[in-house]
């Protein structure tokens, strides 16, 4: 074998080691014992919207705006080479140039080699923001439903206190709790089975009209018609339902003669938005609660991801007051 067949067959290997490198979908980096690129895959090209000039010979952590460049990943970097650790699935959450916010898991470990002298390392970067975001979405849902399943029987109960037994034989007692009961479940049905649109109004008074002991307890003021579409419906619905049960089990609806008002308007501003307030009144003194509690946090979650808008909590000393202000774009 002459100089030219061994540059050939390095040359050859080292296309075939590249191509190896460029056929892996998730960005990769190889680098040097000085955390120096030496190669780059091209899907870590593609996915940062970088060219070879700003990656190939930059250290690690000079790539982009120093997003690599962390105390802890740094301490684990370095013992990789001298310990033949693995780092594996190290979480970095940054602003990545040209991308946005990302979620990114880094796993390092040292290249094979026969010898086990090997002092280069194989950098992979698996884009999980995707991932994180279902993750906190899926507990956010199975918390949500353990809440609600506590929600419900303590709902019974409080129904169950507020229907008035004194001069009811018990089955006028029996019917008229059946038949708030019912009631409930209808309006949770027609939450969750809504197709179609609806209008504002008949959403508001059919999610709480179970909650109402008497035509006083829970007033729904008249205002503009306000369309809103199956989901909003169901989100709206949800929110409804949790005011009601915190009211009917510590508020207002928890006394006969408490009431809780509810009202809205349009605001045209810059964009048309709604602005729709819960105001409770003629219960029990209001204090804030020391710590946001799991219904608190559904509310928010709620308003902000599937409505768009904001939600404020007012705990004044008269009553919980709520203000819900969402853009009628995200909610019509």
């Amino acid at each position: 074998m002459n100089l030219e067949d061994l540059y050939r067959l390095l040359r050859n290997g080292h296309v075939e080691a590249q191509g190896i490198i460029d056929t892996v979908p998730d960005p990769l980096l190889v680098l040097d014992q000085n955390l120096c690129v030496r190669t780059a895959s091209r899907a870590f090209f593609t996915f940062f919207k970088v060219d070879r000039d700003e990656t190939i010979g930059q250290h690690i952590y000079d790539l982009g705006d120093r997003q690599w460049d962390i105390p802890e990943l740094r301490r684990l970097l370095e013992e990789v080479i001298p310990k033949s650790t693995a780092v594996v699935d190290y979480e970095v959450e940054h602003d990545f140039p040209s991308i946005g916010r990302r979620t990114m898991l880094v796993s390092a470990r040292r290249l094979f080699h026969p010898d086990n002298n090997s002092r280069t390392l194989l950098l992979s970067i698996v884009d999980a923001t995707e991932r994180r975001q279902h993750e906190a979405e899926k507990d956010v849902l199975l918390g949500e439903l353990r809440h609600r399943m506590k929600n419900l029987l303590g709902l019974v109960q409080a129904i169950a206190r507020q229907t008035t037994a004194a001069g009811r034989s018990g089955e006028e007692y029996r019917d008229a709790f059946l038949g708030r009961f019912n009631a409930l479940v209808q309006a949770h049905e027609a939450a969750y089975a809504q197709e179609g649109e609806a209008d504002l109004q008949e959403v508001l008074e059919r999610t709480l009209e179970p909650y109402s002991a008497g035509p006083t307890g829970v007033l729904v003021e008249s205002g503009p018609a306000v369309p809103l579409a199956s989901k909003q419906i169901m989100t709206l619905s949800l929110i409804l339902h949790e005011l009601a049960t915190n009211a009917i089990k510590y508020g207002a609806l928890s006394i006969p003669e408490g009431q809780v008002r509810v009202r809205w308007a349009v605001a045209e501003a810059s964009a048309p938005h709604l602005r729709l307030v819960w105001q409770e009144s003629g219960g029990p003194a209001v204090a804030p609660p020391a710590s946001s509690g799991f219904g608190t946090q559904l509310i928010e979650f709620a308003v902000s991801r599937e409505l768009g808008g904001r939600v404020e909590l007012n705990y004044q000393p008269a009553g919980l007051v709520v203000e819900i202000v969402a853009p009628l774009g995200s909610v019509s």
